[in-house]
């Protein structure tokens, strides 16, 4: 004879079962991965002698899966934090902190600087293009590649005007920033993504006024 009731209660685990087999795998597909990343520091010695350091710790990226849901959308936080010291040769009169990322889609960011097309590169020796500006909501097809500064200071200007800076300025020998859960959202991308982040410091002493530029490792956005 057939357990009629047996079959009901079989069934019904069956199915709760498969429900939470379910569950599972749209949190499995869905959930942000952690990136800790190495940092970085760069010494260099300036032609009046004056020495310039640049840290970069505490360096890290979430990569969330997209919230287009399609594969051309990718979306990430990163977090770090700049250390810069300056000393001997000419006595350091401050400097400018500009910390930022370069974003390719399917474009080869390993070297320093940027190999292929778009705006916003920084050279090799930390000189940005004119055409750098700040926010990391990017739209970049196959072969492009594009910078961005993370930091956009208000404040005002002499006049009393509202104004805009990309860096952290600082007096003296020393200076830091830091930055934490800043996004970059890239669309258009329907191949492999990466991007890294970079330290640009501008600094002045009684002698020169030289760029120095550390660069993170790259790291893949999907």
């Amino acid at each position: 004879m057939i357990n009629r009731k047996s079959m009901t209660r079989a069934a019904g685990v069956a199915a709760a079962v498969s429900c939470t087999i379910g569950l599972f795998s749209v949190g499995a597909a869905h959930a942000d991965t952690f990136v800790p990343l190495p940092g970085g520091e760069i010494t260099k010695t300036l032609s009046d002698g004056t020495v310039v350091n640049i840290k970069m710790v505490g360096e890290s990226a979430t990569i969330s899966p997209s919230m287009g849901s399609t594969p051309v959308h990718r979306n990430a936080w990163v977090s770090g934090s700049a250390q810069v010291s300056v000393s001997g040769g000419g006595d350091a009169s401050g400097g400018k902190i500009y910390p930022g990322y370069t974003v390719g889609c399917q474009v080869n960011i390993a070297g320093g600087g940027v190999s292929g097309e778009g705006e916003g590169a920084v050279d090799d020796q930390g000189n940005p293009s004119a055409g750098i500006g700040t926010g990391g909501e990017l739209s970049l097809g196959p072969g492009q590649a594009q910078s961005f500064y993370v930091l956009d200071l208000e404040k005002a200007d002499d006049y009393g005007n509202e104004s805009h800076s990309k860096n952290n300025k600082f007096k003296g020998s020393n200076g830091s920033v830091t930055w934490a859960d800043e996004t970059i959202g890239l669309s258009g991308c329907g191949g492999y993504a990466q991007a890294r982040s970079f330290v640009s410091v501008e600094v002045e002493t009684d002698n020169v006024i030289s760029w120095v530029t550390l660069w993170g490792q790259p790291f893949s956005l999907g």
